[in-house]
C-alpha cells in the first residue's frame, strides 16, 4: 500500500515500460532514456498504445454497467485521464478500485490515483506482477474477494516473456478471485504484423526491455478455463459492448474479456 512505504529512487539512465508508454500517449513523465524508445518504435506502437487505453475504457464501462464494482488493475502505469477508477466511479460511485505498478515513478504518481469518489474507494500497490500473492495480500484490504472482482492487466503481457511463466501468474491471480468475477487482458501481436513486431522487439530489446509479442493462438491460451464473453477474442478496436462500434482501424494489439465461471 502507499502508507508508509519507502519511495525508491528512480533510476533514469535506464527505460521502463511504464514510461516508454507514457510516451507513446505523449505524456510528460518520461525521461530521455524512455523517449530514446519511444521515438525509435514503428509507428503502430503508438497507434497501439491508444487502442489500447480506448480499449480500457469501454472494457471498464462495460463491466461496471453489468454491476461489477470491484477492480484490481496490475500494471497501471503513470496516471492518464481518465483513469480506470474515474470511469468505473462515474457509472458506480461506490466502487473500488486498487492499482499496481512496479515503476518508483507510478507510486510518485499515486495520489493521483487515490482521488476516490466519497461513496467509494481507491488504493495503490507498489509491487511487481510476478509477486501475485503480494498483491492479492494487499489487495485484499480494500476488495471484498466473496463478491466479483475484474481483473485487469493491460499492456503488460508482452513484457513478460515465456521463460517468467505469464501464464501461472494469470492464473494463480485468476483463482483467487470468486465466481462471476472478470479477467480483462490485451497483448501485442506477433503475427498481424511480423515485420513491424520484430522492430519494435530489437527497438525495446536495445533498452534492456525484453518484449514478448504472441500470436492470437498463444494469447488465447491465458484464457483456459475462462469463459470468454462477445465479441470474443479481438484486436483492440474491435472490441465494444453497450457503445457504437469504434471506427475500424489495423490493430497489433489483441483483447479479450472473460468471465470466471
Amino acid at each position: 500500500m502507499t502508507t508508509g512505504t519507502p519511495r525508491p529512487p528512480i533510476d533514469t539512465s535506464r527505460p521502463h515500460s511504464a514510461r516508454v508508454y507514457d510516451s507513446l500517449l505523449g505524456g510528460k513523465d518520461n525521461y530521455p532514456v524512455d523517449q530514446a524508445v519511444a521515438q525509435h518504435l514503428p509507428a503502430e506502437a503508438k497507434a497501439g498504445a491508444f487502442q489500447n487505453r480506448a480499449f480500457m475504457n469501454r472494457a471498464t464501462a462495460w463491466l461496471a454497467d453489468e454491476g461489477v464494482s470491484q477492480f484490481l488493475d496490475i500494471g497501471t502505469g503513470i496516471p492518464t485521464a481518465p483513469n480506470l477508477h474515474q470511469i468505473a466511479q462515474e457509472i458506480e460511485p461506490r466502487s473500488r478500485v486498487v492499482y499496481c505498478d512496479n515503476d518508483p515513478i507510478v507510486l510518485r504518481h499515486a495520489e493521483a490515483l487515490l482521488i476516490s469518489s466519497p461513496e467509494g474507494a481507491t488504493d495503490y500497490v507498489h509491487a511487481d506482477v510476478r509477486e501475485p500473492a503480494t498483491i492479492i495480500e494487499a489487495a485484499r484490504k480494500v476488495l471484498d474477494f466473496d463478491r466479483p472482482v475484474a481483473l485487469s492487466l493491460l499492456g503488460l503481457l508482452h513484457f513478460l516473456p515465456d521463460d517468467q511463466n505469464p501464464r501461472a501468474i494469470v492464473r494463480t491471480l485468476a483463482e483467487t478471485l470468486p465466481a462471476g468475477s472478470y479477467v480483462v487482458l490485451s497483448q501485442g501481436a506477433s503475427d498481424v504484423n511480423p515485420e513491424r513486431g520484430e522492430q519494435g522487439a530489437a527497438e525495446y530489446g536495445k533498452g534492456g526491455i525484453r518484449l514478448a509479442l504472441r500470436t492470437r493462438a498463444e494469447f488465447a491460451r491465458f484464457f483456459e478455463g475462462l469463459d470468454i464473453v462477445e465479441p470474443g477474442l479481438v484486436t483492440a478496436p474491435e472490441w465494444f459492448r453497450g457503445t457504437p462500434a469504434p471506427q475500424p482501424e489495423e490493430s497489433g494489439v489483441y483483447v479479450a474479456v472473460a468471465r470466471i465461471p
